[in-house]
């Protein structure tokens, strides 16, 4: 799985049995040089030659999928033979399910060829096609390994956008992005420390929140539609975040980063506090669950949001790395796939139904 912060693909391999939990055989993580992560970020927008530079980096992305799978395949002790199906999200370069489309680059054809393992790819587009958002997708496979009886329970992803499921006791499922997270952080953080993020929030929290600052970054539409409703770089990019920033030239890089924090954290919690007021706990996955700052600003977003006395933690306490769990969520959905069974949710999407989402590449 490789996602919105483009940093590199994160990989599981996994056994799946019915009626059993997932059980993790290895998990690897395979960085992106920084030519391809300029490559797909440069694809975020409207350029010049895009075919061929789309086909390029989908076989520079299949060329590192390869090689994240044979670590897998050598960590798990598991032979390709072995294997029924690679799971490949692709690197979402363009999403606009307004517009009938969503952009995953990649060559699943190729990592075929590279890894002789059958490939389920392209897992959005058929929610697309049949009205859905084609996100977030992985809200069903939340509910399966989540989901509890006894209790509302709140699932959120801080990857480069944030999103969250709502996991009720009454068996219902809802599910939609709330806005940036890790993608504008990345992006304040590169552009100032010259790293590709901001280590455990330290630069954050050397900040200050600026609430005039927050409040004009608030000023967006996306934050008060109603779901379904998914986003991407498409809106919250680099020059969505300059034209914010106009008018607010004295404030130092560090109290800039500590107001990004703010605008993740409290989008997620208005959206807790509009959907989910009555969950009991908010489990955290994705990559700013390794963010202190982040952590704690959520959790006190939550308290002075109106949601007061839920605590925050991450995928962990309920026996999933916080790290696994997209590559997880991705996984199943292959396996929904091999076995012709639907892996969306229509109430989370808003697709005309339930539908077998990806495409298979043969070995």
């Amino acid at each position: 799985m490789s996602g919105t912060s483009m940093d590199g693909v994160d990989g599981i391999a996994v056994r799946f049995e019915a009626g059993q939990r997932p059980v993790v055989l290895a998990e690897a993580f395979v960085g992106f040089a920084q030519g391809l992560r300029e490559a797909l970020f440069s694809l975020q927008q409207p350029g010049e030659n895009e075919i061929e530079r789309e086909a390029l980096a989908g076989n520079a992305l299949a060329a590192r999928y390869a090689v994240c799978c044979h670590e897998l395949l050598r960590a798990g002790n598991v032979s390709a033979g072995d294997v029924r199906a690679i799971g490949a999200h692709g690197q979402t370069v363009r999403h606009r399910p307004e517009k009938g489309y969503t952009v995953q680059i990649q060559n699943p054809a190729l990592l075929a060829e590279l890894t002789h393992i059958d490939v389920i790819a392209d897992f959005r587009s058929r929610d697309v096609a049949s009205g859905g958002q084609g996100a977030p997708l992985v809200p069903a496979f939340h509910a399966t390994l989540f989901g509890s009886q006894e209790e509302t329970r709140v699932v959120c992803n801080l990857g480069g956008i944030s999103n969250i499921t709502v996991l009720s006791s009454t068996g219902a499922v809802r599910g939609f992005d709330c806005g940036p997270a890790n993608a504008l952080l990345d992006l304040w953080a590169e552009r100032h420390l010259g790293k590709p993020y901001d280590e455990n929030g330290k630069f954050a929290a050397s900040g200050n929140l600026h609430q005039p600052l927050l409040n004009a970054l608030l000023d967006e539409p996306f934050f008060e539609q109603q779901p379904p409703k998914s986003t991407g770089r498409d809106l919250f990019n680099a020059q969505w975040l300059d034209d914010k920033l106009k008018g607010f030239e004295s404030l130092t890089p560090a109290d800039v980063q500590a107001t990004l924090v703010a605008l993740t954290t409290v989008s997620v919690a208005r959206e807790i506090e509009r959907h989910a007021s009555d969950c009991r706990a908010v489990y955290v996955c994705g990559g700013g669950a390794r963010n202190a700052a982040l952590m704690a600003a959520l959790q006190k977003a939550l308290e002075t949001g109106g949601v007061a006395g839920v605590p925050v933690m991450t995928t962990e306490a309920l026996g999933v790395p916080p790290h696994q769990v997209e590559p997880l969520a991705f996984a199943w959905l292959a396996m929904r796939c091999v076995a012709r069974e639907p892996g969306n949710l229509a109430a989370v999407t808003g697709a005309a139904g339930e539908r077998v989402l990806g495409a298979i590449y043969p070995r």
